[in-house]
């Protein structure tokens, strides 16, 4: 195993850095404060590692993700639907709304599959109860259900070869293979694919390598996770804070790994699954950079609509 080093890339300070989103085109990354607007702090980031300049933008609601679309706008998930963001003026449409049950449910964690079709779950935000779904927004933006009972998605990603996809539950401590079929965009066959119960931590989000190994941010634990296509723990590495939340393959040779996290200390979950903190770990809220693993990641797609 090749020796490898962590740095923090930017003191960000997220509330909950999420989703980040390495595009091979811009070769920049993207990622999301999921409820950095309740803290007064912009929803989306962007890093361009070559300059180390950072762009950001606000958004009115939570936001679960984002994907860029092929004329280099973006597509949200925020909390009531997907939406349509221009980045370069900031002009905001929604496209198709989901069931919030109240507000208690939004959109979550997403990703592009490789024919350009979006895929986004959402989550009770008590983290208690299975109210939410998985949906397939399309790229001729009509809205497909995939799944459903489910308290807080996570990790989507896809095998190298299309016909395996990753999902976890977080509070069910339960990751998911579906056999996928990349003509329909359809799941069927939801097996268990790996437990949490015996890691130190949640599974948050998700990343694919390039020979089919799954990488999972072990919210709480401080740990990340590569588990092989069969399931087996490959490796366990220890992130300097906590409450690491989600990880993508970046950099010129997709061979860097960039790692989000979470400043959030205030919960608005009912169970104890996170310990009481009176102020953020060190560093909490902060973008990092593994480089040196020998390992490469695959590009992410743009969504097709």
């Amino acid at each position: 195993m090749s020796s490898y080093s962590i740095e923090c890339v930017l003191a960000a300070d997220n509330h909950l850095g999420e989703g980040p989103l390495w595009d091979v085109e811009q070769a920049c990354l993207y990622w999301v404060d999921g409820t950095g607007r309740r803290v007064g702090k912009p929803g989306i980031w962007r890093l361009d590692p070559r300059t180390g300049e950072t762009r950001s933008w606000s958004v009115d609601q939570d936001i679960g993700a984002m994907a860029l679309r092929r004329d280099g706008t973006a597509v949200l998930a925020l909390a009531d639907g997907f939406y349509f963001f221009d980045l370069a003026s900031g002009e905001l449409e929604r496209v198709a709304a989901v069931d919030t049950h109240g507000g208690r449910v939004r959109l979550n964690d997403a990703k592009v599959d490789r024919r350009g079709r979006f895929l986004a779950g959402g989550m009770d935000d008590h983290e208690e109860l299975p109210l939410s779904k998985l949906w397939r927004f399309d790229p001729d933006a009509t809205l497909h259900e995939l799944d459903d009972g489910i308290i807080c998605s996570n990790g989507p990603c896809w095998s190298p070869d299309d016909r395996v996809f990753y999902f976890a539950d977080t509070f069910r401590q339960t990751m998911w293979a579906y056999d996928y079929d990349v003509d329909t965009g359809t799941v069927s066959n939801r097996r268990d694919f790996v437990s949490a119960d015996d890691l130190p931590g949640f599974f948050d989000g998700s990343t694919i390598d390039a020979e089919g190994c799954v990488w999972n941010a072990l919210v709480i634990g401080g740990e990340l996770v590569r588990f092989t296509p069969d399931g087996e723990v490959e490796r366990r590495i220890g992130m300097p804070v906590r409450n690491v939340t989600s990880v993508m393959f970046g950099g010129e040779r997709l061979d860097e790994v960039y790692v989000t996290s979470m400043a959030r200390v205030q919960h608005p979950a009912r169970h104890e699954h996170f310990a009481a903190q009176a102020r953020p770990q060190f560093g909490a809220g902060s973008l990092f950079r593994i480089t040196g693993l020998g390992i490469e990641g695959l590009p992410e797609p743009r969504f097709a609509g």
